[in-house]
């Protein structure tokens, strides 16, 4: 039974992976790893300044990823990924905005 599950989860993983790579998989998981990479940004930030901080690089890879991963939702006709990051993208962008226009008052957003 055990050996039945392993090679059903097995014939998935090559089918999902191997089976249908094409271009638009390869961009959505370069996308994927983009919007990821933010969290990894924030972190690290936030392990150096030793509190809770958000990079401006933060919203940067939001951006990207969002952008990214939008385009991606958009070339195969996914309705959730389309309309979620339709809204998440714009919010990122704000942020930007925000920041940039704040930039000479104190931010919340560290500049690294």
């Amino acid at each position: 039974m055990l050996i039945q599950y392993g090679q059903a989860l097995g014939d998935y993983l090559y089918d999902v992976f191997v089976a249908k790579f094409d271009f638009w998989l390869a961009f959505g998981l370069v996308a994927q790893l983009l919007f990821t990479a933010r969290f990894l940004v924030q972190w690290i930030s936030s392990e150096r300044a030793g509190q809770s901080v958000v990079p401006m690089a933060f919203w940067f890879f939001s951006m990207g990823g969002g952008m990214m991963t939008l385009v991606y939702g958009i070339a195969k006709r996914e309705p959730v990924i389309i309309i979620g990051q339709s809204l998440a993208t714009i919010i990122y962008i704000r942020n930007i905005m925000l920041i940039v226009k704040n930039r000479g008052s104190a931010s919340q957003t560290l500049d690294r």
